[in-house]
């Protein structure tokens, strides 16, 4: 008997020293009165479940006690989290996820009137491909969805003064942007400009009442015409003889407005002039030419083959018949014209452009010179980047005169005969007269654009 005896003291203590069975984690479950919203978002958040403390981590570096709290979120996304202690000391959590707007906006400090002004901004969170709207006032004014990172651009038109601009999504609407407003103005002159003709300078300002518009008028250096007033003022403009008028509008502005001006000018003119030719007509050529940096041998009232040359260049930029005369159209368009824009940027250099057949010289980003050229009659002159890494001045035994070699045995160097059309074994030709001075405006090294 004593062995079964041995068995069940064994088993007696076995289960006196078996460890108690551990409590059950509380159940907890949170409920948040609004997921999402506006900031500042005010959110009630509740933890219900056994019976357990309740601590609090609401995500934004804030922390509270109890089953019941209420914070305010500033614009995020937050992970609210909860943690339940039971009495035993067992432990579970629970969590929500609160998403509070905010939306902010710029714009630049001043608009034209009626302008397409560029806005900008961002969405907290940055929720990428939601649709933000712009509202000028209580009208929407545009919508563009937003980009990683919930950043967005838009283009919305400028209204008066007191217009307020805000951006706009599921609620969250961002802090008011307002603008100072330049007043649009429209300007026109009715007539041709041909000598004899009626001419006539008409001026109106947007919106109306914006401010009083003053109107000088000069006639070769003399003010020959002010006047004072506002929405709109017309200036008959003698044709007696060839001239150029320059014209400055100003505008005093009322409140909430900006201060703006325009310059513009108006030539009187003989239409058709060509080599030859002489005068107040020629010179008011010239002089318009010279300012628009096409190359001119000198400014004298006398149509020469620099004029002509000019003429040509200014035809080919601008795709007019390929002439050295001038005819109404071509006045009309000259009028109208400024100094184009290159098509590199960077340091000094040299386009060449074949379809166009002109050479622009660019020094600090600008074209300083323009210049007619005749490039290869079979269209070999090669396009690319190139570099001057020849120069020979005066003649050469090929009759090129002042070369500068970019690439093989192509150079940018002046000849007898520059057509205006590509006739050249695929060197870049330019007029005689002009090659002393872009030759001296090439160094070695000079880039060359080709295209």
């Amino acid at each position: 008997m004593l062995p079964n005896v041995r068995r069940a003291v064994i088993v007696v203590a076995a289960f006196a020293f078996a460890p108690a069975a551990h409590a059950a984690p509380p159940a907890v479950t949170v409920h948040a009165s609004s997921s999402s919203g506006p900031a500042p978002l005010t959110v009630a958040l509740t933890a219900s479940g056994d019976l357990a403390t309740y601590r609090w981590d609401l995500g934004d570096g804030s922390a509270a006690d109890g089953p019941l709290v209420q914070h305010s979120y500033a614009a995020g996304r937050f992970t609210a989290r909860v943690t339940a202690t039971a009495p035993s000391g067992e432990t579970s959590q629970a969590h929500v996820t609160i998403t509070s707007l905010g939306l902010t906006l710029k714009a630049p400090h001043v608009g034209r009137y009626r302008q397409l002004l560029g806005f900008r901004g961002r969405l907290v969170p940055g929720l990428k491909g939601v649709r933000i709207g712009l509202y000028r006032g209580e009208h929407r004014a545009a919508s563009a969805k937003t980009r990683k990172g919930g950043r967005f651009s838009l283009r919305g038109r400028v209204g008066t003064p007191d217009s307020v601009y805000t951006v706009r999504y599921a609620g969250a609407v961002s802090s008011p942007v307002t603008l100072a407003v330049r007043p649009g103005l429209d300007t026109a002159f009715t007539g041709s400009g041909r000598l004899g003709r009626p001419l006539a300078l008409t001026v109106r300002e947007r919106p109306a009442g914006a401010g009083q518009m003053t109107v000088r008028v000069w006639r070769a250096g003399r003010l020959v015409a002010a006047r004072t007033g506002a929405g709109r003022l017309r200036i008959r403009l003698s044709t007696h003889r060839a001239t150029t008028y320059r014209v400055l509008v100003a505008v005093a502005p009322a409140q909430g407005y900006a201060a703006t001006r325009r310059s513009l000018q108006q030539t009187v003119f003989l239409p058709n002039l060509g080599v030859g030719s002489r005068g107040a007509s020629v010179r008011g050529l010239e002089q318009r030419l010279h300012e628009l940096h096409y190359a001119l041998g000198r400014v004298d009232g006398y149509y020469g083959s620099d004029t002509s040359d000019a003429v040509v260049a200014f035809r080919k930029l601008h795709g007019l018949s390929r002439t050295g005369a001038t005819d109404l159209r071509f006045w009309r368009t000259l009028d109208r014209a400024g100094i184009p824009a290159p098509r590199y940027g960077g340091p000094k250099h040299v386009e060449v452009n074949k379809e166009r057949q002109v050479l622009f010289l660019v020094s600090g980003g600008q074209v300083t010179l323009i210049v007619p050229v005749s490039t290869g009659a079979t269209g070999n002159t090669p396009l690319g980047v190139w570099h001057v890494y020849s120069r020979v001045p005066g003649y050469n035994a090929e009759q090129m005169y002042y070369s500068s070699f970019f690439v093989g045995a192509f150079a940018i160097h002046g000849y007898h005969s520059v057509p205006p059309y590509p006739a050249s074994h695929g060197c870049v030709r330019i007029p005689i007269w002009v090659a002393p001075r872009v030759y001296s405006l090439i160094d070695y090294g000079t880039t060359v654009y080709v295209y």
